[in-house]
């Protein structure tokens, strides 16, 4: 038998890996109904579905390595990002899903809320948040729905040489901003933004996605240390956040 391995395991979802094949437990079945659905509307490499019984997705594999990891220098070559970045392009051109996303009033309250606890909590100082504040104010405008991945986490695109080979996790797929997703895509990897643009091609505000670095970042924070992970880590969305100051 294969070993099982532990891929991420926190209150919410689990997900584990067994030889090819993964497993996807949440608390949540409306995330894996997104998911399901939104990878077979995306017009680019995604998972194929196993099985699915609730509480449980079984996906396959997909090819490739993922272009880096957040803490890390990327070794993907620049080919590599700028098919990352056509492949981003290709989504947000595709007619949208059926369902909406969080709307910037929403937004905005949420950043406030985890603004102020990491002031109060101590967490962070209050000057590095007050400074990121206001640079994630440049993503608080309105701006034309796209289909988003919603967490286009760099661990999520996988390439095999200068190939996209599959995109995961798409439970957070939605109506978006095609901001959020290049800024995600880059979060601590601010030296390929150049790269990923070159493949994503015009039309794209850099103090949108600087806002959206900050944003990311300040709104994440509290719910990362919630749940085990470790914001301070180098490279990581503390440094992200000193990187504005």
């Amino acid at each position: 038998m294969d070993e099982v391995q532990v891929v991420v395991a926190h209150s919410e979802r689990a997900t584990l890996r067994v030889g090819d094949v993964f497993l996807k437990v949440d608390a949540d079945q409306s995330n894996i109904d997104v998911e399901v659905e939104a990878m077979a509307l995306a017009p680019i490499p995604t998972p194929e579905v196993l099985w699915r019984k609730p509480p449980v997705l079984a996906l396959a594999a997909v090819p490739g390595t993922a272009l880096g990891r957040l803490g890390e220098p990327s070794t993907a070559s620049s080919a590599a990002w700028a098919a990352a970045g056509a492949a981003v392009r290709m989504l947000h051109d595709a007619p949208l899903p059926p369902w909406s996303g969080g709307n910037v009033d929403e937004i905005a309250a949420h950043l406030d809320a985890e603004c102020e606890w990491l002031i109060k909590s101590g967490t962070l100082p209050a000057d590095l948040v007050t400074r990121n504040r206001q640079v994630a104010e440049a993503a608080l405008r309105p701006w034309t729905p796209v289909f988003t991945h919603g967490d286009l986490q760099i661990t999520h695109v996988f390439v095999d040489g200068d190939k996209v080979t599959g995109v995961i996790d798409w439970s957070e797929a939605s109506q978006g901003d095609a901001m959020f997703d290049l800024a995600i895509l880059t979060l601590g990897h601010e030296e390929r933004l150049d790269d990923l643009l070159a493949g994503y091609g015009t039309d794209v505000d850099l103090d949108v996605i600087r806002g959206w670095w900050s944003l990311r970042s300040l709104g994440a924070s509290r719910w990362l240390v919630e749940h085990g992970f470790d914001p301070s880590s180098p490279g990581c969305e503390f440094d992200v956040l000193r990187s504005r100051m």
